[in-house]
């Protein structure tokens, strides 16, 4: 979780964040301490999160990259939130009629969930996350990687944190929420897939999850110990073992784009 930096002095910075390899604590953070005197710089101050990434929001304007490197020595993930606007560079120009159009930054994240269900028995696998402060039920997912399908993502989050293979059956459900916290204050599109199986034996990562079990539908949707959406989606898959899931499912189709050679993938409920 390392944020690129476009301004002057800084234009390699991501090959010294690549170079910091240290897990930090938890709580907050003040690094380079050590080399304080030596480089005239005080130390970094930082929140530590509960990823244990550190987000840096203030640092001195005139630091060499090799005084930045030793500062940041010994931390994890960095974040840098604030940068200096007198060293950034405009990179985009609106050169059509009227207001300016495009976009100034990116706008959302895409993370995508996937509900693992097990037909035969009516369970399903859920995780609970250890870095979270509510340890609630919740299926297995993560932020979908540059170029990756919806589908693809959930088969491999799943996979990453829970050891369970599975395959992509469907869409479920999309939710928007603007001013995401975990997103810096950008939107974030949050996508439920409903996976097949294709083993069960369980060997979660312990670095993500603080449990991870199958957790039959019924309890799922009637707990108290998830989430609101989880408790939803739920009963929505509950809704699909007893009336079949074409009634629930938004199935994908990949079809030719305008452009040539290029392909999207087309998320609907099928037609009769």
């Amino acid at each position: 979780m390392v944020s690129w930096i476009m301004s002057a002095g800084f234009c390699r910075v991501s090959s010294v964040l690549r170079r910091v390899s240290s897990a930090v604590s938890a709580g907050s953070a003040r690094f380079g301490s050590g080399c304080q005197e030596r480089l005239r710089w005080p130390p970094l101050a930082g929140d530590v999160d509960r990823f244990g990434g550190v987000t840096v929001r203030d640092f001195p304007p005139d630091i060499s990259e090799d005084e930045f490197s030793e500062l940041l020595r010994g931390t994890g993930a960095v974040w840098l939130i604030y940068i200096y606007i007198a060293r950034s560079v405009l990179t985009c120009f609106w050169l059509g009629p009227g207001e300016d159009r495009l976009p100034s930054f990116a706008t959302h994240q895409v993370g995508v969930a996937g509900a693992v269900v097990d037909e035969s028995n009516g369970k399903v696998l859920v995780v609970q996350d250890r870095n979270k402060t509510k340890n609630a039920w919740k299926f297995p997912g993560g932020l979908s990687d540059l170029g990756e399908n919806i589908g693809e993502t959930a088969v491999r989050e799943v996979f990453e944190e829970t050891g369970v293979r599975s395959q992509f059956c469907s869409l479920l459900s999309i939710r928007q929420q603007h001013n995401h916290p975990g997103a810096f204050g950008m939107s974030d599109m949050y996508l439920i897939c409903r996976l097949s199986p294709l083993s069960f034996r369980i060997d979660f990562c312990t670095q993500e999850c603080l449990r991870c079990e199958w957790l039959d539908l019924t309890e799922l949707a009637e707990t108290g110990e998830t989430t609101p959406i989880t408790s939803r989606v739920a009963r929505l898959l509950l809704y699909g073992l007893e009336n079949g899931f074409q009634n629930i499912d938004l199935t994908m189709e990949q079809m030719p784009a305008v452009y040539s050679g290029l392909f999207y993938q087309l998320y609907h409920r099928r037609l009769p």
